[in-house]
């Protein structure tokens, strides 16, 4: 997750990532897509880097790509001056489901930027995605790491013919992605981090007046761009399932639950039910993040206790063909 600054409009803006190698299915490239070579570096509390998790568990990656998570909580990444961010635990059994970093004895994800180059001056995000041959970064934009997994690996994943990005819906996928991105994930965070009345309402407009187009479409058929699970919906899952539980609260998105959506909440339950996404969501580490993490908006790091919902329930999107 980009960590963000503001322009003069108090507007949130995204900081651009800054490695961008690919991992190609050609051997003779720099990255070759070898199985047992890399890793992914992830925060089960931010969605950018969930959506390459998802993309690896549902193209049956698991035994060729090897990821761990930190822990939720940012803390200090280093003694010598007070930047806060993402930390390793210091044992398995610190955070459940956050692990020491056993690959290279990082203390946090700050530390692997500075091992991958001495004179990094950027964010330190995740997701990453880690070269072990090289011990470097390859790449930190989780949509080019999502199209990696989607194609490059298919030599050695168990799902090869899954495929979020096939040719015939490219056209209408990459617009999705456009407006998904800028109104919702990023629309979110718009309204969380506006910094005056103004720039809230504007971006409170924008993020629901998308909530509903999204509800429109999917009233007539089961996923964003067709009957067929593609690359937006993955991108979608994972800002609506934090929705209730945090975006709600934390960062004022209350003009109405995606529970009091009829399409938009039964299909998160439908994404949640495809085998192995499940195991993606970890609402724990997403709550203690937002309400923890964020001093200027929450200052007293006071975590909402509810609503607890069950995506795991029934849901109604079997009525659209698959």
């Amino acid at each position: 997750m980009a960590t963000s600054i503001a322009n003069e409009k108090s507007d949130f803006l995204r900081t651009a990532t800054s490695f961008r190698n690919f991992v190609s299915q050609n051997l003779d490239s720099q990255f070759p897509a070898e199985s047992g070579r890399y890793h992914l570096y992830i925060s089960y509390a931010c969605p950018w880097a969930c959506r390459c998790l998802s993309v690896l568990k549902l193209k049956g990656l698991d035994k060729s790509i090897s990821y761990s998570s930190v822990q939720p909580l940012w803390r200090k990444t280093k003694e010598s001056d007070e930047h806060m961010g993402w930390v390793f635990p210091d044992s398995d059994t610190e955070v459940l489901g956050a692990d020491p970093d056993h690959l290279n004895g990082a203390k946090s994800i700050r530390e692997l930027y500075d091992i991958a180059s001495s004179n990094y001056m950027g964010k330190y995000t995740v997701p990453v995605l880690w070269d072990k041959k090289f011990k470097t970064i390859v790449n930190n934009e989780s949509s080019e790491i999502l199209r990696m997994f989607n194609t490059e690996f298919n030599h050695v994943a168990e799902n090869p013919s899954f495929d979020l990005y096939p040719p015939n819906l490219q056209t209408i996928i990459d617009e999705t992605n456009e407006w998904i991105h800028d109104a919702i994930n990023n629309g979110v965070y718009k309204c969380g981090f506006a910094t005056n009345q103004e720039t809230y309402d504007v971006a409170v407009k924008q993020l629901f007046n998308a909530l509903e187009k999204c509800e429109e479409i999917l009233g007539k058929q089961r996923f964003l761009c067709g009957n067929t699970l593609t690359e937006p919906d993955i991108r979608l899952f994972v800002t609506l399932i934090r929705f209730d539980e945090a975006y709600v609260v934390i960062f004022k998105c209350d003009k109405r639950f995606i529970r009091e959506y009829s399409n938009l909440f039964n299909y998160t339950k439908d994404i949640y039910q495809i085998a192995g996404l499940s195991s993606t969501v970890k609402m724990g580490h997403i709550k203690l993040n937002y309400y923890g993490s964020f001093p200027s908006i929450n200052p007293l790091g006071i975590i909402a206790h509810g609503p607890n919902i069950d995506y795991s329930l029934p849901h109604d999107r079997n009525r659209f063909s698959s």
